[in-house]
């Protein structure tokens, strides 16, 4: 497996790591790790989180666990865990251990009833709606539960009764006894525990409480031997928790630190693991791996390189303040690379007929087969070229001819020359329509002196198109994707982003034709359509292919209107 390559241009993340590192905090070690939750797959915004944990820990020789956040039952799957796990191998990163919080459930229970024991925490039998209503808000003080200095005995039989299932879910939970007052809403005293009914993917049944992520996730840091816990700026509130956590607790090492830095963002993008399950469980998407999703098995299955994203993550840098990027950004740098990787091969989206009347035809009737090397990428010359049959019976984009041009027309019409692609040229003359008037073929004259497209007399044609030998074709389909989402950043206008769920974002087509080439690409490589894009090869559907992103550079043109 290749791993990305590591920048050594520094960020706010490096330099806190490079200082305690040289001041020999934990024994100037440095270890990181990505937790994410086992409640969906992984999308684009996890992508920066992954590539900053693993990124840090290579760079200063560390290494990068996986641990996975395995505390709420009824949300979580194994099949979201492999799914992660092979997210993070197609990224290219491998992680020195894969660990659960779950693995920990007896630590983590047996802390909670030192805490119990040391006056620290509660058990209150108030409902959450009651609790949560208690806590109060910003400028508004909270009002302390009236289970909140009930004897340590009390608590702890109740605590030892919720965990052997006494009660039902909801009856009660585990409270850390802090501060009301507190102006970090965080350190109002949060919940520790709660009851759960779910069956867990890995214990099972065994427990019926759980612990929540704020219990569970710096304790999980401190038994792995994390020495800088990395997350995102949602978690810098609760930072004051981490750290009271960790600061009345006997731990079996050195205590981690929480660095947060800005999430990834893009425009026309949600990144929000529940809005994107709901877009899959009411078939607005085909699944988590739609080509339109924002995922990361839905970006691979699109055919965006794993190094490409990577790449993007690492050169947009690392900072503390949010920001929304634009998603022609990415594609740019997506774009790069296919240009100089990916094999360039001829197909036609929506064909129109082009009959040469003047081709020569075999003693049978049928037309002559010449054949014409053509370079396979011309960024790449030790790809070298491959064979495209050519014959009289030909396809081109119904787009490529206008029976009436407009201006500034200069592809095929009634009169005029063209260039097909590395053959010959051509000039049409006549059309034939079907019953409603549609011209359903085009016939034209070639040129026998201009095999290969240029003319011996010198003379110039404005327009050069593609196009396949129909005998020599195989059936395609193909998927051109707009925006999932319509506004650039969803719901913005209406508070919703599901309300700006574009209806038009895919149109499939299915009446393509490609080269005979084309029927060897595996599935998941990505070549580059002449004149029409990059196209990734469906791993499951042969011969459907998904468009990874066009020619055309849209990331340039928005730089210069904004340069304006």
């Amino acid at each position: 497996m290749t791993k990305p390559d590591i920048p050594a241009a520094s960020d706010f993340i490096r330099d806190r790591v490079e200082r305690d590192v040289q001041q020999g905090v934990n024994g100037g070690r440095v270890q990181t790790r990505f937790p994410p939750e086992p409640n969906g797959y992984l999308h684009i915004g996890h992508a920066k989180a992954i590539t900053q944990d693993f990124a840090t820990a290579e760079a200063f020789g560390g290494v990068c666990n996986v641990r996975f956040d395995d505390t709420n039952p009824d949300t979580e799957e194994t099949e979201y865990v492999e799914a992660i796990l092979a997210d993070i191998a197609w990224l290219g990163f491998r992680p020195g251990a894969v660990h659960f919080a779950s693995d920990y459930f007896e630590t983590l229970y047996a802390w909670a009833v030192d805490l119990v024991e040391r006056g620290l925490a509660y058990v209150d039998e108030q409902d959450g709606d009651t609790i949560s209503a208690q806590r109060g808000g910003f400028g508004k003080p909270g009002i302390e539960s009236p289970y909140r200095d009930r004897p340590a005995e009390e608590s702890l039989d109740r605590f030892a009764r919720m965990r052997a299932g006494e009660f039902a879910e909801g009856a009660m939970c585990l409270r850390a006894k802090i501060d009301m007052q507190a102006d970090n809403m965080w350190l109002r005293d949060p919940v520790l525990y709660r009851i759960r009914s779910g069956h867990h993917h890995r214990t099972h049944d065994a427990w019926v409480i759980y612990p929540t992520y704020d219990w569970a996730h710096g304790q999980s840091d401190a038994i792995e031997g994390v020495t800088h816990s990395i997350c995102t700026m949602e978690f810098d509130s609760h930072r004051p928790l981490y750290d009271w956590c960790l600061d009345n607790l006997t731990l079996p090492g050195d205590r981690p630190q929480q660095i947060e830095f800005a999430r990834l963002e893009f425009t026309h993008t949600v990144t929000s693991k529940r809005r994107l399950k709901t877009l899959v469980t009411d078939g607005v998407v085909d699944g988590w791996d739609d080509p339109r999703m924002p995922t990361l098995v839905g970006m691979r299955r699109r055919g965006f390189p794993a190094s490409a994203i990577t790449r993007f993550c690492l050169d947009i840098g690392t900072s503390r303040t949010n920001a929304r990027h634009s998603i022609e950004a990415l594609e740019a740098v997506v774009r790069r690379q296919l240009n100089a990787t990916a094999q360039r091969r001829m197909a036609v989206l929506r064909p129109l007929k082009l009959t040469i009347t003047n081709w020569p035809k075999d003693a049978d009737g049928n037309s002559v087969v010449e054949h014409f090397e053509v370079t396979n990428n011309p960024e790449r010359a030790e790809d070298g070229t491959r064979t495209v049959a050519f014959t009289g019976e030909l396809v081109i984009e119904s787009e490529d001819f206008a029976e009436v041009p407009p201006p500034k027309f200069f592809r095929l019409s009634i009169g005029r020359e063209v260039r097909l692609r590395g053959a010959y040229l051509v000039t049409a003359t006549d059309v034939v329509k079907d019953e409603s008037g549609a011209v359903v073929e085009v016939l034209a004259t070639y040129d026998p002196q201009t095999r290969g497209g240029d003319a011996p007399d010198g003379r110039k044609v404005k327009s050069t198109m593609h196009w396949v030998s129909v005998p020599h074709s195989v059936p395609l389909r193909a998927g051109l994707y707009d925006r999932l989402f319509a506004a650039a950043v969803p719901g913005e206008a209406t508070g919703e982003p599901l309300d700006d769920v574009n209806p038009d974002s895919r149109e499939l087509l299915t009446e393509a034709r490609g080269e005979a080439a084309l029927a060897e690409v595996p599935g998941g490589e990505v070549v580059q359509f002449e004149r029409l894009g990059y196209f990734a090869a469906d791993p499951d559907q042969p011969g459907l292919f998904h468009r990874t992103v066009g020619l055309r550079d849209e990331w340039a043109a928005i730089q210069k209107r904004q340069a304006k």
